[in-house]
C-alpha cells in the first residue's frame, strides 16, 4: 500500500500547474521506492496514470495542463518510464533541482540549486561534483580489488599493482623509516646545501651532473629545462626529441610573479623552510637561503611563456639541430646534455634534429643559470627532489605539505590513506595505470556500455558532419578538408583487447620491479620505468592504433588526440550521470553523448584545427575562412572573459579556456541533433516519473547535471588561473545560452538570461 501511495504522489505531481519552471518538489517515498529494488509491475502502471471523467482516452499518455509559455513542452507525455533506472534517474534529478529558479534565467541554479545548497565539501577534498562522485566510487571499487590478498593466479601486472598499494598502505614501515629515505637520496645527489651548511662545497657541484643522477634515480628532471621524446607534430608518424620550458614548483607562474609578499607564495616559501628544518637545517639559514631559492624561481617564472600563449603550435614549433641550439643557448653543452639524458639507449650527433618549443626561454635560461650562485641552483634542484618525495614520506612531512595545499587548494585535512594510495596507482602520468585498467575492466566493466557508446558515437559523428555541410562561413575547399578530417576521426571506447591479455601486459612490464618494500623506492622504480620507456621510443615509427593509446582504462575522463585524430573514452567514464544502458537515451545523449560531441569538437577548436586529418601540424585553412573562424573564436573569448566570479572578484580567462568552451558549445549541439536523429530512427521515449518535462527537456537537464558541482574558493581561484576549463556554472550557462534549441525547448523569451539576443557560435 505504501508503494502504491508513493507512486500516486509521484504521478499526481504531473497534473500540477506551473510557469516556465514547472513546480517540482522532492517526493516523499521516492527513495524508499528505489530501495525496493524492482520495477513497477506493468498492471500497476495503468492504474497509476492520472485521469478524469473529462479526459479523452490517453492510451497510456499523461495529459498535463500548464502555463502557455511552457505548454508545448509539458502537455506531451507518451508514457512514463517506471523501471528502476528511470525512477533512480528521476530521484537524482529531483534531489539536485531547485524549482524556485526560472530555468530561462539561470539553468545552473535551476538544475543544480538544491545540490549546491545541501552538498558540503568534505575537509579532505577541494570540491564536489557529479564527476568526483563517479571517481570516488571507482576508487572505492579499486580499493576492494587491489587490497585482496596476493594470489598465485595473479599476473605480474596485478601483483605489482597490489605490491605498490601494500607498500603505500604500510604506514608503520613508513613512520619507522622517517626521513631516512629522503636523507639517503639527498646524500647520493651531493646533499642539500641548506641542510649541509658549511659542509657543502660549491666546487663539487655541477647542475648538469646532478640532473643526470636524478634521472638515474627516478626523479623528475624537468626543473630547469624539459627534454622529452614525443611525436613530431609535423610528421606524426615519427618521434623526435623535444626541448621545452620547465615545470614550476607552484601551479602557475601567475602565483610566483606576485612575489614573496603574496600569501600563496609565502606559504610555498614556508613549506620549503619547514621541510629543510625537518631535515636538520638551521631555521635562520633556511629562511635566508630559501628566500634566494624563491627569488630564483620567480626569475624562471618571468621567462616562462604563459599557458594561454602556448595554444598556437605553429608559433611554438621550431625545428633545429643540436648544433644550432648550442649557438642559440651558449653556456650549456647541449650535445653532452642530450646524450646523458638519452643514455644508455642512444647516442646522437650535433646534426640531430629536435623540436624547440621555447626558443626565447632557452636563449635566456642559460644566462640566468650562469649568473646565479651555485648554492642557489643546488638548493633549487634539491628542493624539487624533496618536494616530489614528500607524498611518499612520514606523516610529519605530509602535514607540512598539507599546510601548503590548504593555502593553494583549500583542502583542510589529509585524504584517507587508501584513497591517496589509489590515486597514486591510477595516475595517468605513470605506466602502471595500464595494469590498474586491466584489473578494473576484468572485474567491473559492463560490456553493454561499450556497444551503446559506440552507437552514440556514430550518431554524433554524423551530426557533426551535417553541421559542417551546412556551415555558411567556410569556403568549399576548407569545408571539404574539414569534412574529410571529421570522417577520419577514430573512436576508441572503454579499453583495448590487449588489456585482457596477461602475456601482453607482462611483456610490456618486462624490466619493471615493484615489491612491497620502501614506498619511495617503489615509486622511483615506477617513475624511472615510465621515463625510460618514452626515451626508448625515439627511433620507432608511431603506431596510431597502439593499444596503449587508450589502455589506461580506470579513468573518469575523455580525450581528443590531435596527433592521431582520435577520441578516447576510457571505461571509467561510462557510468553514473554519464551513462546507464538501462535508462532512456535522452539521459545518455545528454551525458556521455555530450562528452563525445565535446571531444569531436576539440578537433576543430583553436588548437585542434591546426592539425590535419592525418594528425599533422599543417595549415589547411584558406585565409578568408581562417579569419572568420578567428572572429567567431574571439566572440567566445569575449563572452567567457566577461564572466565574473563575484566571491573571488575575478573574471575568467577567455583565451585560456577558449578551446574547452568551443568544445562545450559544439558538444551540446551535436549531442542534441544526434538524439533527434535517433528518435527519428526509433521512437519517442517515455518521460521520467515525478518530473513534468519532455524527453528533450530532460536531455538538457542531464547535460547540465554533468557539471553540477562546487569547489573551495582556493581551488576555484586555482582553476581560474591554471585550468583550460571554465568553472562548472559557466560550463552549463555558457553553452546553453548560445543554443537556440535549448531556448526553444524551454520557451525562453528573447533576452532572458538563457536566451540573449547576441549569441556566440563557432560550430
Amino acid at each position: 500500500m505504501t508503494f502504491l501511495l508513493s507512486w500516486v504522489v509521484v504521478l499526481a505531481m504531473l497534473t500540477q500547474q506551473s510557469w516556465c519552471s514547472p513546480l517540482v518538489k522532492p517526493v516523499e517515498g521516492l527513495e524508499q521506492t528505489l530501495a525496493e529494488g524492482h520495477d513497477v509491475p506493468q498492471a500497476t502502471k495503468l492504474q497509476l496514470l492520472p485521469t478524469t471523467d473529462n479526459d479523452p482516452p490517453h492510451n497510456g499518455e499523461v495529459q498535463v495542463q500548464a502555463n502557455p509559455r511552457n505548454a508545448s513542452a509539458i502537455q506531451y507525455h507518451p508514457d512514463i518510464c517506471l523501471t528502476k533506472p528511470c525512477v533512480t534517474a528521476a530521484a537524482e534529478i529531483i534531489e539536485r533541482l531547485d524549482d524556485s529558479v526560472d530555468p530561462c534565467e539561470d539553468f545552473n541554479k535551476f538544475v543544480c540549486g538544491r545540490y549546491l545548497q545541501k552538498k558540503i565539501i568534505p575537509d579532505d577534498k577541494t570540491g564536489v561534483s557529479q564527476m568526483s562522485k563517479i571517481r570516488d566510487e571507482l576508487r572505492q571499487n579499486l580499493r576492494i580489488l587491489v587490497s585482496a590478498p596476493l594470489s598465485s593466479n595473479d599476473s605480474k601486472a596485478t601483483t605489482m599493482v597490489k605490491n605498490l598499494f601494500n607498500s603505500c598502505m604500510d604506514t608503520d614501515s613508513i613512520e619507522a623509516k622517517g626521513l631516512t629515505p629522503l636523507v639517503d637520496v639527498l646524500q647520493e645527489l651531493g646533499g642539500w646545501p641548506v641542510v649541509e651548511g658549511d659542509a657543502w662545497n660549491a666546487s663539487d657541484f655541477n647542475w648538469m651532473s646532478t640532473i643526470f643522477q636524478m634521472k638515474k634515480m627516478g626523479f623528475p628532471t624537468n626543473i630547469l629545462v624539459d627534454i622529452g621524446v614525443y611525436k613530431d607534430l609535423k610528421n606524426s608518424s615519427w618521434r623526435a626529441l623535444y626541448l621545452d620550458q620547465p615545470r614550476l614548483g607552484m601551479p602557475s607562474r601567475k602565483y610566483l610573479l606576485k612575489g614573496l609578499n603574496d600569501s600563496d607564495v609565502n606559504e610555498y616559501y614556508k613549506y620549503q623552510v619547514g621541510l629543510a628544518v625537518l631535515l636538520g637545517a638551521e631555521r635562520e639559514t633556511a629562511e635566508k637561503e630559501l628566500k634566494d631559492n624563491i627569488e630564483f624561481e620567480i626569475e624562471i617564472a618571468k621567462l616562462v611563456l604563459p599557458k594561454e600563449e602556448r595554444r598556437n603550435y605553429t608559433k611554438l614549433y621550431n625545428k633545429i639541430s643540436i648544433f644550432d641550439l648550442e649557438k642559440l643557448g651558449p653556456g650549456i653543452p647541449w650535445l653532452k646534455y642530450f646524450n646523458h639524458m638519452l643514455s644508455p639507449n642512444f647516442i646522437v650527433n650535433d646534426d640531430e634534429p629536435l623540436i624547440l618549443y621555447a626558443k626565447k626561454f632557452i636563449s635566456k635560461i642559460t644566462k640566468l643559470i650562469e649568473s646565479t650562485p651555485k648554492k642557489t641552483v643546488a638548493n633549487y634542484l634539491m628542493w624539487h627532489v624533496a618536494k616530489s618525495s614528500a607524498p611518499s614520506l612520514n606523516e610529519e612531512v605530509r602535514e607540512l605539505k598539507l599546510k601548503y595545499e590548504k593555502q593553494i587548494r583549500g583542502i583542510k585535512k589529509q585524504k584517507e590513506r587508501w584513497d591517496e594510495c589509489i590515486q597514486i596507482l591510477t595516475s595517468r602520468h605513470t605506466d602502471l595505470a595500464y595494469a590498474v585498467g586491466s584489473t578494473y575492466v576484468k572485474a567491473l566493466f559492463k560490456e553493454d556500455a561499450k556497444n551503446a557508446a559506440d552507437e552514440m558515437a556514430r550518431y554524433i559523428h554524423t551530426a557533426f558532419n551535417e553541421i559542417l555541410k551546412n556551415i555558411d562561413w567556410m569556403d568549399d575547399v576548407t569545408k571539404e578538408r574539414a569534412i574529410n578530417k571529421a570522417q577520419q576521426i577514430t573512436t576508441k571506447i572503454a579499453y583495448p583487447p590487449e588489456l585482457l591479455d596477461d602475456k601482453k601486459l607482462n611483456e610490456f612490464y618486462d624490466g619493471l620491479t615493484i615489491n612491497s618494500g620502501e614506498f619511495l623506492m617503489q615509486r622511483r622504480n615506477l617513475s624511472k620505468f615510465t621515463a625510460d620507456y618514452k626515451i626508448k621510443q625515439l627511433r620507432e615509427w608511431v603506431d596510431k592504433n597502439d593499444w596503449k593509446t587508450y589502455g589506461k582504462a580506470a579513468v573518469v575522463n575523455a580525450f581528443y588526440s590531435a596527433d592521431t585524430n582520435s577520441i578516447v573514452f576510457p571505461a571509467g567514464i561510462l557510468q553514473g550521470v554519464f551513462f546507464n544502458a538501462d535508462r532512456p537515451k535522452y539521459m545518455n545523449y545528454g551525458g556521455i553523448g555530450y562528452v563525445i560531441g565535446h571531444e569531436i569538437t576539440h578537433g576543430f577548436d583553436d588548437k585542434g584545427r591546426q592539425f590535419d586529418a592525418n594528425g599533422n601540424l599543417r595549415d589547411w585553412w584558406e585565409k578568408e575562412t581562417e579569419e572568420k573562424f578567428l572572429e567567431k573564436a574571439n566572440c567566445m573569448i569575449w563572452q567567457y572573459g566577461n564572466y565574473s566570479v563575484p566571491e573571488l572578484g575575478m573574471k575568467l580567462n577567455g583565451k585560456l579556456t577558449q578551446g574547452e568552451n568551443i568544445a562545450d558549445n559544439g558538444g551540446a549541439k551535436e549531442a542534441y541533433l544526434a538524439y533527434k536523429t535517433w528518435v527519428q530512427d526509433h521512437d519517442e521515449e517515455k518521460a521520467l516519473p515525478g518530473l513534468p518535462y519532455t524527453p528533450y527537456q530532460l536531455f538538457w537537464i542531464n547535460l547540465a547535471s554533468v557539471w553540477c558541482g562546487k569547489k573551495t574558493e582556493k581551488s576555484l581561484k586555482l582553476g581560474i588561473l591554471t585550468d583550460s576549463h571554465a568553472p562548472y556554472r559557466f560550463r552549463i550557462n555558457g553553452p546553453l545560452s548560445n543554443n537556440e534549441d535549448f531556448a526553444r525547448d524551454w520557451n525562453c523569451p528573447l533576452e532572458s538570461g538563457m536566451n540573449p539576443k547576441h549569441k556566440c557560435k563557432v560550430w
